[in-house]
């Protein structure tokens, strides 16, 4: 476990992370785009970032005020590199806010990543998650639930065009969704970092066929242990021959079927005793995913019962990304998973509106102002 004034770093989160194949060069392809960036139809007020963002990619500009200049790291590489010259400056547009605007307190109009739950509901009980909460997955408390379809279609309709980064995921496993078919097929072709997160327990062929049709940029397999009995300990509930079995058809299926594809996937666990060190996890994961990481333990599982801890450095997600639950709600972060934070409803307000409403900015002034600790349940919470 972590001390009580530990900070989770939520902006590149992994510990660590091992691709196949060399990192991705992309500096002519910036350069090429700074060149000829006033010849491509943007809006104003995007042309200016993403002018800036090659800018300071290519040392031609300084951030100023001590901060850090953008970069690449090499994953966010590799998602480039599947992208088209053509598509280039809307990644950009999107990972320039991601990675800059938090450290920098800029807030846009629209956030630069929503996250989306298909439902709250998950088949395991994995040791560092909230779903071990038994108030929270009562039934009776109402946080148990499925996003009905036209929920999602409102949601994908509004971030269309001002959202490059949705995930499909949060309290819950995904697959569980009855909907998730459809979803994924209407959000195909719409956001250039769609990203599906799953525990893959439920990954039979038909599922992997409507993932790879829909073209989603990421998925990512929580797995945090390479054999057993580490995983079962971690992923309670959960069957690694199953997980296995399951990840190496979906291979087979995108390397057979659909060999242009440009879906990039991860095996991704969270680092806490008793799992498997990187060695281990890319001799049995290597082949099968194009990444596997390791990302830091957050204590998520028991954050309203958690010390008031002394962190006053502002949390990055009210900056970076904005959550919505399977009733519609919309939650500053998951950390608050019985919604303590909640800003409004996608039923009654617009994303833009509760992106930019009245109680979001008022947590955001408050995390400023080094009140966190004034703040329910920030002030027992470790993410920065």
């Amino acid at each position: 476990m972590l001390s009580t004034n530990t900070v989770y770093r939520k902006h590149n989160s992994f510990v660590e992370i091992r691709q196949r194949g060399a990192p991705q060069h992309v500096g002519e392809r910036i350069q090429r785009l700074q060149a000829h960036l006033g010849e491509l139809e943007l809006r104003p007020s995007a042309q200016a970032l993403v002018r800036r963002a090659c800018e300071e990619l290519l040392g031609l500009s300084d951030p100023g005020e001590g901060h850090r200049p953008f970069t690449l790291l090499p994953f966010v590489a590799e998602e480039i590199s599947r992208l088209s010259d053509a598509e280039l400056p809307r990644y950009l547009w999107y990972r320039y806010r991601y990675d800059t605007f938090p450290e920098r307190k800029i807030v846009d109009d629209s956030p630069p990543c929503l996250q989306v739950e298909p439902t709250s509901a998950c088949n395991y009980r994995c040791v560092f998650c909230y779903q071990t909460d038994r108030d929270f997955t009562n039934r009776r408390n109402s946080y148990m639930g499925v996003m009905p379809l036209e929920t999602f279609k409102r949601i994908v309709d509004q971030a269309e065009g001002a959202c490059e980064a949705v995930t499909l995921a949060s309290r819950g496993e995904p697959l569980l969704s009855p909907h998730l078919k459809e979803m994924l097929a209407y959000a195909r072709g719409k956001f250039l970092a769609l990203k599906l997160n799953t525990n893959a327990s439920l990954l039979d062929e038909a599922m992997g066929h409507a993932i790879l049709e829909a073209e989603v940029n990421t998925v990512v397999f929580s797995v945090d242990a390479a054999a057993e009995p580490a995983y079962s300990r971690l992923r309670v509930g959960g069957h690694l021959e199953r997980v296995v079995r399951n990840i190496e058809r979906f291979q087979d299926i995108r390397t057979k079927q659909y060999p242009r594809s440009r879906t990039m996937t991860r095996v991704s666990g969270v680092k806490v005793n008793g799992s498997s060190d990187m060695k281990e996890m890319v001799a049995v994961w290597g082949e099968l995913v194009d990444q596997v990481a390791f990302v830091q333990y957050n204590p998520w599982e028991n954050t309203y019962e958690r010390p008031i801890n002394e962190i006053t450095t502002p949390c990055s997600d009210l900056w970076r990304r904005m959550f919505v639950w399977w009733d519609g709600t919309v939650n500053p972060c998951d950390v608050d998973y019985k919604s303590w934070l909640a800003v409004g409803n996608v039923a009654d307000h617009t994303l833009r509106e509760l992106w930019r409403s009245e109680a979001y900015e008022r947590l955001r002034e408050r995390h400023l102002s080094r009140e966190r600790s004034q703040c329910s349940p920030c002030n027992r919470c470790t993410v920065v």
